[in-house]
């Protein structure tokens, strides 16, 4: 495994716009009646974060920091 395994930024921020589409997806899912504009806004969220991540690849934020 490599020394940087997850510690960049690049994968941090993916991490935490995956993890906010995820909860705006699930407060759609958990209010009554379901909110489905809000799921599939969470669904996009959480999607998105594996282009960012790329993105974010490619200007050298996957970089180890030490």
């Amino acid at each position: 495994m490599a020394d940087n395994h997850g510690n960049t930024p690049a994968a941090w921020t993916a991490v935490l716009v995956s993890l906010v589409g995820f909860v705006v997806g699930a407060i759609g899912m958990s209010v009554s009646p379901l909110n489905w504009p809000l799921f599939w806004i969470g669904a996009v969220i959480a999607v998105a974060a594996g282009p960012l991540f790329l993105v974010l690849v490619k200007m050298g934020l996957h970089e180890s920091s030490h």
